[in-house]
């Protein structure tokens, strides 16, 4: 019966080992959106606690409190990981004879966090210890290189997200950037800017789904979100597309290709459900009203735009 449950108790442990180094290589290396169980798990858990603590509360709160959210994931993440390879080696070292199970929980303390105050004497254990002590320091060493990617990449995202509000306000909206870009007479302004909105989309579509902590790491001003920069460019572009009047601006559909693929591989990685094949002629959420009002208000800030024969 003995030598039953130490089989099952190593098995267990490698298993463990095993899909614990697999989640930090797809989490933090593997440059493709593919999704880890422990990872999801870990944000999910986490996610509940933060909704409660932000239920009932105002805007500004709920700002303050979620701006936690993204850097505790990665602190809890990192734990998670550390946990489970401490768990697994510890069931490995009982069952491979360091008896009893304070023991091999010392061992297994010691080894993970390169204490080196409890050590076997036996080969095989030794090489146990050796890889515990290995795995720690990668998993360490991950968590160290993984921070400056992902900040890095906040800072380009805020980038374009500032500028946005520029151009259209906090929070933004399409009407009133080309409401200022007709007020200060640069009418054609924004066609140099539809390539490098486009460029956005595609580096967002690249570390949203690769870097997925980083779609929770909220923008430094509470008012602003890449959510709505990105809604608002693609308003924008819609309505210069579709509603304003002079040459048309081919870099402006373009650009409404490449965010409608960008937030719709976003989506799927984090199975938003939406339809993945839509008619020009399917419901939208924003109705004939809102449209209206905001032509009126264009009209009214001396935007052109097409008339019914147009």
């Amino acid at each position: 019966m003995d030598v039953v449950v130490r089989l099952l108790l190593t098995v267990a442990g490698a298993f463990t080992i095993v899909g614990t180094i697999g989640s930090a290589v797809r989490t933090a290396i593997l440059p493709r959106a593919v999704a880890s169980r422990i990872t999801r798990r870990v944000f999910r858990t986490l996610r509940r606690f933060f909704d409660l603590r932000v239920r009932r509360a105002s805007y500004e709160r709920t700002d303050r409190i979620m701006a936690l959210y993204g850097p505790l994931a990665i602190l809890f993440l990192l734990l998670t990981w550390m946990s489970l390879l401490f768990a697994a080696f510890t069931a490995i070292f009982w069952a491979n004879g360091v008896r009893p199970w304070r023991e091999a929980f010392q061992t297994s303390g010691s080894s993970l966090l390169t204490l080196g105050f409890e050590h076997p004497h036996d080969v095989p254990n030794v090489a146990l210890v050796f890889a515990e002590a290995a795995l720690g320091l990668f998993i360490l060493a991950l968590l160290i290189a993984y921070l400056p990617t992902v900040y890095a990449a906040f800072s380009q995202r805020e980038e374009m997200v500032a500028l946005v509000a520029v151009r259209a306000g906090t929070p933004p909206s399409a009407v009133e950037m080309l409401s200022r870009y007709q007020l200060i007479e640069f009418r054609r302004g924004l066609e140099e800017w539809w390539p490098r909105w486009e460029e956005w989309f595609i580096q967002i579509e690249e570390t949203h789904t690769s870097l997925p902590v980083l779609a929770f790491f909220r923008s430094p001003q509470p008012g602003q979100s890449w959510v709505t920069a990105a809604g608002t460019v693609l308003d924008t572009a819609s309505i210069v597309s579709s509603t304003m009047a002079g040459a048309r601006q081919p870099d402006a559909e373009l650009c409404i290709r490449s965010g409608y693929l960008a937030l719709r591989r976003i989506s799927a990685f984090f199975r938003i459900p939406f339809n993945p094949d839509p008619a020009p002629d399917d419901p939208i959420s924003i109705t004939r009203h809102e449209f209206d009002e905001a032509c009126a208000r264009l009209e009214e800030a001396g935007v052109p735009l097409k008339t019914d024969r147009d």
